[in-house]
């Protein structure tokens, strides 16, 4: 491929015969008489080379040499000259001129200071796209490296959160085993406590303040009956029923209790519920208590109104649930404890809710997932396999 070079050069000799001289030499060679009309042409044709000479009018040499350098860093110059001064010499390179030719000059000067410039620039131009390619592959690598970081991340997080979820079930297991003994030791003492506190109270006709201590001592047995019914349902299935439901209708059942106290508290309900999603094979009121513990825990964290958004989702293989709320989130500190059985930031609260939900979710081979920062509410992520 033959090298272009322009030459700039106010004497129409100097143009004609240098010209001459360079294309039997086997360039491809343009002419310009002033520095202004050589830039279009530069960007058009791309020169490798200009010879450029330092006196002319309108823009001198050196002032065309650093625009040239400015706008087309892979066009390099060879200066001419007539002034011979160092120091002459001295600024034309410092301005990036790649050499410079003293006037009157030889042909087989020319060419050779031309070819050697040529070499030059092949080797810095190579070099430079090595330099290039060497930052584009450090780049490259360091956004592996980075990816590599999170996808690390994301694996540990993942297997913090499956050892979590070990120790959970295996708590829960426990706790079935502890709770079910626990269930009949407790219920028969309970169960004798409440019919003599029935019999007490019908010997007491007429004495309505004692009668009305049988009737608290009554009710604290079916409480500490209620609280063992939960405990138990934290590890132990319950009887249940298998049929092919739909995600959404479960969701709008279990809704409706809710809805006054929505009403009451000012909470703005958004829904994007689709009866297109896959039914499944389920317990509907199982599923139910899953959303039933969401919704309570959402409208408790929203007293003084707030958002609650529920939408799904599906592929191939899951249906995924979102229960969001606008409340004041769950601490940093708390994120790992709450499905755990007894825990709760509630005055009033037994800590079996939660526990209760990861135990279904387990048992249909689901999936769960909160995330939560204080004062920008919570999300759980619910996943129920189609299959």
């Amino acid at each position: 491929m033959r090298e272009k070079l322009l030459i700039i050069d106010d004497e129409q000799m100097i143009l004609e015969l240098t010209s001459m001289v360079l294309s039997s030499k086997g360039f491809d060679v343009s002419v310009v008489d002033n520095a202004p009309d050589s830039y279009e042409l530069i960007e058009r044709e791309q020169p490798a080379l200009v010879l450029l000479d330092y006196m002319m009018p309108k823009v001198n040499g050196l002032d065309a040499l650093k625009e040239i350098q400015s706008r087309f860093p892979e066009t390099y110059v060879i200066m001419f000259t007539g002034k011979g001064s160092e120091e002459v010499a001295v600024e034309l390179m410092k301005a990036g001129a790649a050499d410079y030719i003293l006037k009157p000059f030889s042909n087989a000067k020319l060419v050779e200071r031309i070819e050697n410039v040529l070499h030059i620039r092949a080797i810095e131009l190579r070099n430079r796209k090595l330099v290039e390619e060497q930052e584009r592959l450090c780049d490259e690598i360091e956004r592996w490296n980075q990816e590599l970081e999170e996808r690390v991340k994301d694996k540990t997080a993942e297997l913090e959160r499956a050892h979590q979820e070990i120790l959970l079930t295996e708590k829960l297991v426990s706790l079935g085993h502890l709770s079910a003994g626990m269930a009949h030791e407790i219920r028969n003492p309970l169960n004798s406590i409440s019919l003599f506190a029935q019999v007490i109270r019908t010997g007491l006709d007429g004495d309505q303040e004692m009668q009305s201590y049988a009737d608290k001592i009554v009710n604290e047995v079916e409480r500490i009956d209620a609280i063992l019914v939960k405990l138990l349902s934290t590890s132990k299935r319950s009887p249940f029923k298998l049929r092919t439901i739909h995600v959404d209708a479960v969701i709008e059942e279990s809704l409706q209790p809710f809805l006054e106290q929505m009403r009451v508290q000012g909470v703005v309900l958004q829904k994007k519920l689709s009866s297109q999603t896959p039914s499944i094979l389920a317990d509907a009121d199982e599923l139910g208590q899953i959303f039933s513990n969401l919704f309570s825990n959402a409208l408790f964290e929203m007293k003084q109104g707030g958002t609650l958004s529920i939408s799904m989702e599906h592929n191939d293989k899951d249906i995924l649930v979102r229960v969001i709320d606008t409340g004041g989130g769950i601490p940093e500190e708390h994120l790992n404890k709450i499905f755990d059985p007894f825990f709760t930031t509630k005055d009033s609260g037994t800590g079996f809710g939660l526990s209760v939900v990861l135990r279904i979710v387990k048992t249909y081979a689901g999936r769960i997932n909160v995330k939560s920062e204080p004062g920008q509410g919570t999300t759980f992520q619910i996943w129920l396999p189609l299959v």
